[in-house]
């Protein structure tokens, strides 16, 4: 099978809208979550959330782009772009070759509140022609290759909250199997709503904490839901000789992936861990190395009861229970739930780690938990060399991702 490698990141979330900025803040332990400002929460339990901030959209598009788009295609596309002009992709001939893999947890939910209220208030013939281009998940990736001019294969794989690591390892498989040389690939999300956040709350899912620092706490034993965010991750990947015979610059190589389904609950985890584990085991395998290979695990950790406690177990089945010299750490402190883009921001992450040897805190983590008895990296960055990271994913419906990065050496 052909090596692949990581030529191109991009991003938009509560903590910077570049990954620059993204990296920037997480060296410097900043929390993205703060009082919810896009609609009144006064009848609403949840009051805090990750939002996009400081993003001027007319500073990538004009008014009937953005009037015609959801936000999560607008911030999937700026994500792409910073992305591919990393990995300066408008260099290559051969744009059969190039693909895109690119998803989200929800789509356009946003579009659909407002046209329903549209539509109920005004009649049915005020919705808009663009509706259904707004609302639709794949339009995502419809729209990233219409910007970078990509006839490859072009899909959305949607899991939900796994759905960008999903969609990172579908696209790995791409390249390795030959079918594509080049994939861009990652998640948007835009959920920040009235309807988004009153149907999480609505599950009891999300935190009802009044206190943005201590509302995302993952594997906190005071945890008690997670905080919606909002944004875009994209990653382009590149077969090996490819890349070399460009001249890219190549930033990590992708060398596993694992998944299951836990087949359990539409919902909940199974807690036991058992098949998240298989998720961990089929990457190591994947990557044809063994578990004390990993030097930080970037978990899925959500500050959810049951997904902290079933991850735990996971890990510790999927280790052997030799965990004590593994760093893990979860930055949805930093930046909230990212839903179906927080694989791939969260992977931007991993890469940013190992090219600068330092491995993220779980920031705003006060209280330990004796059942989710992990090395959290607690409210300190720590600074070590990084040669194997991976990063898991769980979503609704019990899917169950894992990817493995190797620090790139030339």
């Amino acid at each position: 099978m052909r090596r692949v490698v990581i030529t191109g990141i991009g991003c938009v979330t509560p903590i910077g809208n570049n990954v620059d900025e993204l990296w920037n803040s997480i060296e410097n332990n900043k929390c993205g979550i703060d009082n919810i400002t896009k609609f009144d929460t006064t009848n609403f339990k949840v009051k805090v959330a990750g939002e996009v901030k400081n993003l001027n959209l007319s500073d990538y598009y004009d008014n009937k782009t953005i009037k015609n788009n959801d936000k999560f295609i607008l911030y999937g596309r700026i994500a792409a772009n910073e992305a591919c002009k990393m990995a300066r992709l408008d260099e290559i001939e051969d744009r059969n070759r190039i693909g895109v893999l690119f998803t989200s947890g929800i789509g356009g939910i946003e579009s659909i509140q407002d046209t329903t209220l549209l539509m109920n208030e005004k009649g049915v013939d005020r919705i808009s022609a663009y509706f259904i281009p707004k609302v639709l998940i794949n339009l995502a990736a419809g729209s990233i290759a219409i910007d970078h001019n990509c006839h490859g294969y072009v899909s959305s794989v949607v899991t939900a909250c796994a759905a960008s690591t999903n969609a990172l390892g579908d696209a790995f498989n791409r390249i390795r199997y030959g079918y594509e040389d080049v994939m861009i690939t990652g998640g948007a999300e835009a959920a920040v709503c009235k309807l988004g956040i009153g149907g999480f709350m609505a599950m009891r899912a999300l935190s009802q904490s009044t206190d943005p620092s201590h509302a995302s706490i993952p594997f906190d034993k005071d945890r008690n839901g997670f905080v919606m965010g909002e944004g875009a991750g994209c990653l382009v990947i590149e077969e090996l000789e490819h890349a070399k015979a460009r001249g890219a610059n190549i930033l990590a190589e992708v060398v596993g992936y694992g998944a299951s389904c836990d087949a359990f609950h539409i919902t909940s985890p199974d807690v036991a861990g058992e098949s998240c584990k298989n998720a961990i085991v089929n990457a190591l395998k994947d990557a044809n190395i063994t578990s004390d290979k990993i030097d930080y695990l970037n978990a899925h950790g959500t500050s959810t009861h049951l997904n902290d406690l079933t991850e735990t177990n996971a890990i510790k089945l999927a280790f052997n229970n030799k965990t004590d010299n593994l760093i893990i750490s979860s930055t949805k402190g930093n930046t909230g739930h990212l839903l179906g883009a927080a694989g791939a921001v969260e992977t931007i992450i991993c890469v940013k780690a190992m090219l600068n040897s330092l491995v993220p805190a779980t920031i705003n983590y006060n209280n330990p938990d004796p059942d989710c008895d992990l090395n959290v990296s607690p409210n300190k960055n720590t600074a070590k060399n990084l040669n194997y990271v991976m990063k898991t994913s769980l979503g609704f419906g019990g899917h169950n991702a894992a990817i493995i990065l190797k620090k790139w050496v030339d």
